[in-house]
């Protein structure tokens, strides 16, 4: 067998030395090697030679400035495919365009091909055409300042970067560096990116905010909890491109937002490809975090990352969360919402289904679909060149796995446009979307002889309540429900319900009130009925409490009751119901939802009477204090003074108000650009005690920022505090 190898050293002045090398080897035989070597006499010529590559990585520099990626906590250069940024060679001499020729590699990928796009040479030479543009920005001295500009569609990822000299007898070309890598992202800055958005503040919210707000609850009672995406926290990036990595996503596909939208909904959850999250609504969490314990994504990420094996554990709303620190972190804008009553529609029949018996009781064996308190799920921006014009902008994504699309769990991207005129028939997934927030409820009324099942109610109006998400540069919320769907009741928008092949109907409605709850506080249930007759009606009702997740399913029944009712012609009557926590408190699960459904039938006409509300029960607060000042959540802001690189501290405080002992309780606390993710583990508070914990944290960039704390047990989920404090240089 022969191999060779050969190169070209500089000897300096007018001579060069090139060097072949053999070596010969045959089975049982030493081995030989051969030097040639030959000296070439170069005349007056002096080829050019490297000694410096300054790709302007630093934060304060041109690129990252110019190109909004200074926030990355990276030393690595990263820029937005679109726009040029610049780089400095330093050769030995003086650059002579007319005399030299040189260019800038950057490859990708482990077979790295020009055909495909994995490998781009960049020459600075007018007459040279390349897939990206280079130009020289200036030249002074043996300086050459040079400006790059990717393809506005290239590939999204790390690339490697060379240098590269002719010369007659071959290229010469730098060594690998890593320190010359560059991160090239989407670009919602550039026109001509698939991703471009034009409103500004949506573009600064969507893409470098990094503080969320994540609503849950109920549509009437709204709660939140902040969330840290920490798109730019360090090792961050990497995770995300792991994550393609992970999944073998076929690195020409990695400019498409679309597939990598796609991709991403499959690969952050973990049910058919060990990605990111391990779904889990059960409850028990032994082996892993609670869901509702977690205060941002930077550590689920870098864990990930890290470990090769997905994270325990995930429920919709950090599913979500994860996602959209992916989205954000490469480039696409994105943002998290939340659908209020979304139903999950098993059979794809964009319908809700409730079956009743005869009596007008819900026959829980028989109701197989479920209408979730509420769910969340992500839009991220891009046109869709793939679709008729007009579907592009808003698209829903959804990595939480609740059906499988082309045969994996994941979902989208959807066209928001498509969702509200009916045009489902588009890709991805718009049936399953359309019927979250647009499909009717059917109640069906079950006849005992022959099993047959007959449609006695439809409440067109439960399902997508209402669609909310962050206002851009604001902490409060924006109710998008328009962008989905038509309102209520119009005409045009029961059409698009008709296009969409969902039933139509329409009965009195009867109604369930309610009033702010805390978690054990004892309230009353008031039912109204209404007779617009002019004839006396009766009926029986089932009034059934039960405690569920927020999924909708059931955990346990702690009420039913059977009140009687007449009603004079055009009357109206209220019965109350005492709701005591000793009822429920023992048989809480983790989001303290509790279901209250009251079902019956008019004795005279048979007409079937529903009414559905959701409670969900407020929890205690945490307080996070920083330097002495303290903040409250939901009641009021105060700032804190800091600055950067200067240790502070922060202060969570909490007081169990409960008479029962809290166990095994966690505390998280983080916050971007100023602490990485903490955690402390009290294996006791007692009932009615309290517990201080102080940690420090060195800010490492100015700005405005928040610090996140959460408060997590068996006994007590969702309990939050947050604090705002601005870090000047």
């Amino acid at each position: 067998h022969l191999t060779r190898c050969s190169g070209v050293y500089w000897l300096g002045g007018r001579s060069c030395l090139e060097a072949f090398w053999s070596q010969t080897w045959r089975p049982g035989t030493a081995c030989r090697a051969v030097a040639e070597i030959t000296v070439y006499d170069l005349g007056g010529w002096k080829f050019l030679d490297i000694w410096d590559v300054n790709m302007l990585r630093k934060p304060d520099e041109v690129n990252k400035r110019q190109h909004t990626t200074h926030l990355y906590a990276t030393d690595n250069l990263i820029v937005r495919r679109g726009q040029e940024f610049q780089l400095k060679v330093t050769f030995d001499r003086p650059y002579k365009p007319s005399d030299d020729q040189f260019a800038v590699e950057f490859v990708i990928g482990g077979s790295p091909q020009f055909s495909k796009g994995t490998y781009i040479p960049v020459s600075v030479a007018s007459d040279r055409q390349s897939p990206w543009a280079g130009r020289v920005v200036d030249s002074a001295d043996n300086v050459v300042t040079v400006g790059i500009t990717p393809a506005p569609d290239c590939i999204v990822g790390k690339w490697r970067t060379y240098v590269a000299v002719v010369t007659p007898y071959g290229i010469r070309r730098t060594r690998q560096d890593e320190n010359r890598d560059v991160y090239i992202l989407f670009n919602p800055w550039a026109a001509a990116d698939s991703v471009f958005l034009d409103d500004g503040n949506e573009r600064e919210e969507c893409v470098l905010n990094e503080v969320g707000v994540i609503y849950h609850g109920a549509f009437d009672d709204v709660s939140e909890r902040p969330w840290n995406f920490g798109q730019f926290d360090y090792g961050v990036l990497d995770a995300c491109l792991f994550i393609m990595d992970k999944a073998a996503m076929p690195i020409t596909n990695r400019g498409d937002p679309i597939k990598v939208a796609r991709k991403a909904s499959a690969m952050l959850n973990s049910r058919d490809d060990d990605g990111v999250l391990v779904g889990s609504w059960s409850g028990d969490y032994t082996y892993g975090v609670a869901p509702t314990s977690w205060t941002g994504s930077t550590e689920i990420l870098l864990n990930y990352s890290s470990s090769k094996m997905p994270v325990c554990y995930a429920q919709c709303w950090v599913y979500a969360a994860v996602f959209n620190t992916f989205l954000r972190c490469l480039g696409i804008p994105a943002r998290v919402v939340t659908n209020f009553f979304s139903s999950h529609d098993n059979d794809g029949n964009l319908k809700t289904d409730i079956i009743l018996d005869e009596n007008g009781r819900i026959d829980k064996q028989r109701t197989k679909d479920s209408i979730w308190n509420y769910h969340c799920w992500n839009e991220c921006y891009m046109s869709r060149p793939d679709l008729p014009q007009g579907f592009g902008g808003w698209q829903a994504v959804d990595a939480t796995p609740q059906e499988t699309s082309d045969g994996m769990y994941r979902c989208g991207p959807a066209s928001v446009q498509a969702i509200k005129h009916g045009q489902i028939c588009f890709p991805f997934d718009a049936p399953f979307v359309f019927a979250e927030v647009n499909s009717d409820v059917v109640f069906y009324s079950r006849n005992p002889r022959d099993g047959t099942l007959e449609p006695v109610k439809v409440n067109s109006s439960h399902v997508g309540r209402m669609v909310v998400t962050k206002a851009p540069g604001q902490d409060t919320r924006r109710d998008i429900t328009d962008q989905y769907k038509f309102p209520e009741g119009k005409r045009r928008g029961r059409r698009e319900r008709h296009r969409a092949k969902s039933l139509k109907g329409h009965f009195p409605r009867h109604r369930l009130k309610m009033t702010y709850v805390r978690v054990g506080d004892d309230f009353e249930l008031k039912l109204e009925f209404n007779n617009k007759s002019g004839q006396s009606r009766t009926g029986e009702m089932y009034v059934s409490g039960n405690v569920v997740y927020y999924t909708g399913v059931t955990s346990s029944e702690f009420l039913f009751k059977t009140p009687k009712v007449t009603l004079d012609p055009m009357k109206a009557e209220k019965k109350v119901i005492q709701v005591r926590s000793q009822d429920y408190m023992r048989k809480l699960v983790e989001q303290a939802n509790l279901h209250f459904i009251a079902t019956g039938k008019v004795k005279e006409t048979g007409q079937i009477v529903t009414a559905m509300r959701v409670v969900t029960l407020h929890n205690p607060k945490l307080s996070v204090q920083v330097r002495g000042h303290v903040f409250r959540s939901a009641l009021f802001w105060v700032s804190g003074l800091a600055k950067v690189s200067e240790e502070m501290f922060v202060t969570v405080e909490f007081t169990n108000p409960f008479k029962f002992n809290l166990e095994d309780v966690y505390i998280r606390v983080e916050g971007p650009g100023v602490m990485p993710p903490k955690y402390k583990h009290y294996s006791l508070i007692l009932a009615g005690s309290s517990m201080t914990w102080t940690e420090s944290f060195t800010p490492r960039r100015e700005g405005p920022t928040k610090l996140m704390a959460s408060l997590d047990c068996a006994a007590l989920r969702q309990v939050y505090g947050q604090a705002q404090l601005t870090v000047k240089p």
